[in-house]
């Protein structure tokens, strides 16, 4: 059976104290006759708990990030000194990329579903996508769960635990600071989505990783993470994502959502997002990492 520690239910609350699922359930994941039909109802998910979906991985499966990941800078480095001078973005707080960033925060679903919405230009429901919904929230719990081992072993400090600016999700405080900075699960998570909708819509692929850049970066901008913590995340991302490969099931849905996709764009399912503006928030200069 998995276990999620605790600090890792502290950083992502909605994914529950403990894996539920066996690996019997994990494998649950057939196309249901209603979409075999057209129908569009949501699919059904392996769940930890009601409404959290299982990942495609075991734990076993997973990644091992203290084994491949590099202790963090240590206080007297040189990358610690570039930490802290990424850092001052946190002086935007109140500008529109702050409110970017407290957007960003969010990964409970239906809200994350269409973070890279405007990047795909396309809406995504699980209705109209419901295996790219899928797809989404199960690779969600894989790549907040890889980077657990390491953030439990180093148990860095926060930025704001140090320099004691305001974050941008002040009543997380208290569940941030008792959970390790590195990696950023966050980051890994953003970055895992964004190579995986890389494939499921590659003509995008420029706009969806640029967006999975500018979401990692939002942990800077919130003053939750340190840039090496989000560096990171982005390595654990891409190891989870090269393990997801292997899985049937991933595949599977893979392919299903990129046909999902040609589809929505085909019937004009456009974003309900305000693209102009998370693009124009997006666009603000970003101090020291230009």
């Amino acid at each position: 059976m998995h276990v999620i520690s605790l600090h890792l239910v502290t950083r992502f609350p909605s994914l529950g104290r403990r894996w539920l699922a066996s690996a019997g359930l994990l494998l649950a994941t057939g196309i249901s006759a209603g979409c075999a039909t057209g129908d569009t109802r949501p699919l059904d998910v392996p769940e930890i708990r009601p409404g959290v979906a299982a990942g495609y991985l075991t734990t076993a499966q997973l990644p091992d990030s203290v084994a491949l990941l590099p202790p963090p800078p240590a206080r007297d480095s040189a990358g610690f000194a570039a930490d802290q001078a990424i850092s001052a973005v946190r002086h935007l707080r109140g500008t529109p990329r702050w409110t970017q960033a407290i957007a960003d925060d969010e990964l409970g679903f239906p809200q994350a579903a269409n973070i890279f919405s405007c990047a795909m230009d396309v809406a995504v429901d699980a209705q109209a996508t419901p295996h790219l919904y899928r797809l989404l929230r199960r690779t969600r719990t894989d790549a907040a769960v890889v980077s657990d081992a390491a953030k439990h072993h180093y148990k860095r400090p926060r930025p704001f635990m140090e320099n004691h600016a305001p974050t941008c999700t002040p009543a997380k405080e208290k569940g941030l600071a008792a959970n390790g900075s590195y990696p950023s699960g966050h980051t890994s998570i953003g970055w895992a989505w964004a190579l995986i909708l890389s494939e499921v819509a590659p003509e995008h692929t420029d706009a969806i990783l640029a967006r999975g850049r500018s979401y990692g970066e939002s942990r800077l901008v919130c003053n939750v993470h340190w840039q090496s913590d989000v560096v990171q995340g982005r390595f654990m991302a891409a190891a989870v994502v090269a393990r997801l490969h292997a899985n049937a099931d991933f595949r599977a849905d893979v392919d299903a959502a990129r046909a999902e996709v040609a589809q929505a764009r085909s019937r004009g399912l456009k974003p309900t997002r305000d693209c102009a503006a998370e693009s124009a928030a997006l666009a603000q200069p970003m101090p020291a990492i230009q």
